[in-house]
C-alpha cells in the first residue's frame, strides 16, 4: 500500500516514538500504548484543521482533484489511526486505554461537528456537486451523502443553535461510552465460584471443562461461573439446579442497574435518561419531530409510520404461534416433569427438555461436529465456490492478542482483494458478542492504493484441553453472520471510502450480507464442507441431520415475537420521546409487551440497562434493520434455492450487484438489481416456519 507524501505528518511529537503515526500500512498492536492515543489525535485533528482551512483559502474553483480527494485521504488516515485504538478498547479493555479512549472522545466529536458546520466548506461541496458533468456516477452519491449530512450535522443552523448542537454531539459522545463500559464492568464483576460438583448436574461436560478452566487460570479451584456467553447461557440451558438458573438469570438480566447483585455500581439509569433526551432535543434542532424520524434520513425505509407498520404486521402473524408454542411447553413441563409455573429462567431450560423429547437432538449432539478447526476453513471454501475468491492464512502478523489469526483474501487472478483478523473466543475484559468493523477501508486515488482490512469478532467457548474450539449450531450461524459483514466491507469494487464496503449503505440493509450468509449454515451440500466430527472427520450422520432440519423452526414465533418486542420497544422510546414526561424506558418496553411478548419477565429484570445496540452502538431507533433486511436476505437467497446454491451465475450477479457496489447506489435499486423485483416478505415467513 503506497501513501501520497502529502500525507505524512510532522508536529511537535516526535513521530518516530509514536507508532500511530508511523502507521503506513496496518496497525502495530503490540506497540501501541495508551500514551500514544491522545498526542496521535492531537496531532492528526490539528494537521486536518490546517490542510483544510488552507485548502479552502486558495480554492478558487473547486473540484473533485483539487478538494474533495484530499480531504477524504486526510478523513481517511484520521480514520486509520483511531480505527486500532477504538477496537482495542473493545477487545483489551484496561484502565490506562479506556481514560485515553475516552480523552479523545470529545475531541472527535468537536472536530466531526466542526466539520460538519463549516459553512465555507458546505459551499465548497456545493460547488463541486453543482458541476456534475465533471464528475462520475459514484462521485455523485459521495456528493450527495456528504451535502445531506452537511445538513444533518446542523450546517444551516444559527450560531447558537450550532454551538448547541455542538454540545449535545460532545455529551452524546461520552454518555454512550460510559454505557458501554458499564455493562463491560458489570459484566466482568460478576463470578460465581462452585465448590460441589453436583451443583453443576446437568451442564454438559464442555461446559463444565470450561468452568474449571476459567477457575484454574484465575488461580481459584473448583469451577467458576461468569456472565459472558458460553459460560451462563449453558447454565441457563441445563443447569437442572432452579436456583443457581435463578441466580445466573438474575445478575445477567440486571447487569448496569439498580438491581441485582452489583445494584447501583454500574447504573445506566441516568445514562439512558440523558442520551434520549439528547437525542431527542437534537433531532428536533434539525427540524424532525423526534429521533426516530432523524434516524430515517440514512436508511430505506420511508417514514416512521411505516416501520410501525411493517413490525405490527409481523408481530400480528407471529404471536398466535408463539403463543401456541409457549402453550405447548407449559403443558410439556407440566406433563413430564411436574412443574406448574414456568419462571423466566425456566424457559430455557424447559424449551432444552422439550426440543430434546421432539426431536431427539441437542446442541451437545452436534457441537463435535464443528470443530472451528474445521469449520473456518469449511466457510471460506463455501465462499470461494460462491464468489471464486481464496483465502490465505499471514503468519507473523502483529495483534493484539495470541488468539487472533490474521488471513487474505485473494482473486481468481492471484490479486489480493482485502485482509482480516479473526479475534473468536471470549475472555476478560473484552466486550461481549459478535461483530464486524473496519480496520481501514477500500480507497483508490491518485496517490494512494489501499485495500480494506476488517476486524471479525466473536466470543466464543475456547479450546479446552487439548480439544479444538467446538461450536455451537448457533455459533456457527454467528460466525457465518459476521462474516457475509466482513465480505461486504471487503469485496468492494468501489474506489471511494464514503462509499466503499458498507460506508454509506442504508442502516436497514446493511444486515443483508450478513444474514444472507446464515442460509449456508442449514444446507447439506454446505454443511458437507465444513462440519465433520473433530476425532473421526466423519460427516453429519443423514439421521441427525433430519433432526436438526425438523428442530430448526423448534419455538421461531417465539423468537420472531422477542426481536420484535426489541424493535419495538426501541423504535417507540425514539418516536414517542416528550421532554415533559422523559424517557419513560420500563413504561414504553412494559407497553410493546402487553401488544408481543408471550413470555414476561419479573418486575425487576432491567435488560434496557445493557441494550448496547441501541444506547451505546450503531442501532438507535434502527433495531428494527436486522427484520427489515432478514426480508431481503431470505428473498435473496430464494434465488440460489430456485437456481442451486452454488449456481455460479447467481453467486456473481450476488457479488457485483450487491457485495462489490457498496453504498455507490441505493438499497433497494440494487436489491432490484439482483433480484429481478422488489423485495417480498413471504420467503421470510416460509423460512422462519411461519404462515404466511
Amino acid at each position: 500500500m503506497s501513501e501520497s507524501a502529502d500525507i505524512s505528518i510532522t508536529s511537535q511529537y516526535p513521530a518516530m516514538t509514536n507508532p500511530l503515526l508511523e502507521q503506513t500500512g496496518l496497525p502495530a498492536f503490540s506497540r501501541i500504548m495508551p500514551e500514544h492515543v491522545e498526542p496521535a489525535i492531537d496531532q492528526l485533528l490539528a494537521e486536518n484543521r490546517r490542510r483544510i482551512a488552507a485548502l479552502l483559502d486558495t480554492s478558487d474553483d473547486p473540484g473533485w482533484d483539487s478538494l474533495v480527494e484530499p480531504i477524504e485521504e486526510w478523513e481517511d488516515r484520521l480514520g486509520r489511526v483511531w480505527s486500532p485504538v477504538s477496537h482495542m478498547n473493545s477487545v483489551v479493555n484496561s484502565e490506562a486505554l479506556r481514560a485515553a479512549y475516552n480523552a479523545c472522545l470529545p475531541k472527535l466529536s468537536d472536530y466531526g461537528t466542526e466539520m460538519g458546520q463549516n459553512e465555507k466548506l458546505f459551499a465548497a461541496y456545493k460547488a463541486v456537486a453543482a458541476k456534475p458533468d465533471a464528475l462520475d456516477a459514484a462521485q455523485r452519491k459521495v456528493l450527495d451523502n456528504a451535502l445531506r449530512d452537511f445538513h444533518l450535522s446542523g450546517v444551516d443552523l444559527p450560531a447558537d443553535k450550532k454551538q448547541r448542537f455542538k454540545e449535545i454531539s460532545q455529551e452524546l459522545s461520552s454518555l454512550t461510552s460510559k454505557y458501554s463500559e458499564n455493562v463491560l464492568d458489570a459484566t466482568d464483576a460478576w463470578s460465581r465460584r462452585i465448590d460441589d460438583a453436583a451443583a453443576l448436574s446437568g451442564l454438559p461436560q464442555s461446559a463444565i471443562d470450561l468452568a474449571r478452566q476459567s477457575a484454574e487460570q484465575r488461580g481459584e479451584t473448583g469451577w467458576l461461573l461468569t456472565l459472558d456467553y458460553p459460560s451462563f447461557y449453558p447454565v441457563l440451558t441445563y443447569a437442572d439446579d432452579a436456583a443457581l438458573r435463578h441466580e445466573v438469570y438474575q445478575a445477567y438480566q440486571t447487569r448496569a442497574s439498580e438491581q441485582g447483585p452489583h445494584a447501583g455500581k454500574f447504573d445506566n439509569s441516568d445514562n439512558m435518561e440523558q442520551i434520549l433526551r439528547l437525542r431527542h432535543e437534537q433531532a428536533q434542532l434539525l427540524g424532525f419531530a423526534n429521533y426516530a424520524e432523524r434516524s430515517l434520513a440514512r436508511k430505506m425505509a420511508r417514514s416512521t409510520d411505516d416501520v410501525m407498520q411493517f413490525l405490527h404486521d409481523l408481530a400480528a402473524r407471529s404471536k398466535p404461534q408463539a403463543e401456541h408454542e409457549l402453550a405447548e411447553l407449559r403443558a410439556f413441563a407440566a406433563e413430564q416433569h411436574g412443574v406448574d409455573e414456568l419462571l423466566p429462567w425456566d424457559i430455557a431450560y424447559y424449551s432444552e427438555k422439550l426440543r430434546q423429547h421432539r426431536y431427539n437432538i441437542t446442541q451437545e449432539e452436534v457441537k463435535p461436529y464443528f470443530p472451528e478447526t474445521r469449520v473456518v476453513p469449511g466457510m471460506f471454501d463455501v465462499v470461494g465456490r460462491l464468489y471464486g475468491v481464496s483465502f490465505h492464512e499471514v503468519d507473523g502478523v502483529d495483534t493484539w492478542h495470541p488468539d487472533v489469526r490474521f488471513y487474505e483474501i485473494r482473486d481468481h487472478d492471484g490479486s489480493l482483494r482485502g485482509q482480516f483478523y479473526f479475534d473468536l473466543y471470549a475472555r476478560k475484559n473484552k466486550r461481549g458478542g459478535a461483530w464486524m468493523d473496519d480496520c481501514q477501508s477500500r480507497m483508490q486515488t491518485r496517490s494512494v492504493d489501499q485495500i480494506p482490512v476488517a476486524y471479525m469478532t466473536c466470543n466464543f467457548t475456547p479450546p479446552v484441553g487439548d480439544k479444538p474450539a467446538l461450536l455451537t449450531h448457533d455459533e456457527v450461524e454467528t460466525l457465518f453472520h459476521e462474516f457475509g459483514h466482513g465480505l461486504h466491507h471487503m469485496l468492494t469494487k468501489v474506489d471511494y471510502v464514503a462509499i466503499s464496503g458498507i460506508n454509506g449503505v442504508a442502516w436497514d440493509a446493511v444486515e443483508l450480507p450478513s444474514q444472507f450468509m446464515e442460509n449456508y449454515c442449514w444446507e447439506r451440500e454446505a454443511l458437507d464442507l465444513f462440519a465433520a466430527h473433530y476425532e473421526t472427520g466423519e460427516r453429519i450422520p443423514e439421521d441427525l441431520y433430519g433432526r436438526m432440519l425438523a428442530a430448526k423452526n423448534f419455538q421461531s414465533g417465539m423468537m420472531m415475537v422477542r426481536q420484535l418486542e426489541f424493535s419495538l420497544f426501541d423504535f417507540r422510546i425514539h418516536r414517542e420521546y416528550d421532554p415533559e414526561k422523559g424517557g419513560r424506558v420500563y413504561e414504553i418496553l412494559e407497553q410493546v409487551r402487553d401488544e408481543v411478548a408471550v413470555i414476561r419477565p419479573p418486575e425487576w429484570n432491567r435488560f434496557a440497562h445493557a441494550f448496547t445496540h441501541v444506547f451505546a452502538g450503531g442501532y438507535a431507533a434502527g433495531y428494527y434493520s436486522y427484520k427489515w433486511a432478514e426480508v431481503l436476505s431470505a428473498d435473496a437467497f430464494s434465488l440460489f434455492e430456485e437456481n442451486g446454491i452454488f449456481d455460479q451465475a447467481t453467486g456473481q450477479s450476488f457479488l457485483h450487484n450487491i457485495l462489490e457496489r457498496g453504498g455507490s447506489q441505493d438499497a433497494m435499486d440494487l436489491f432490484v438489481a439482483f433480484r429481478g423485483r422488489a423485495p417480498q416478505i413471504d420467503a421470510l415467513l416460509r423460512h422462519c416456519g411461519i404462515a404466511a
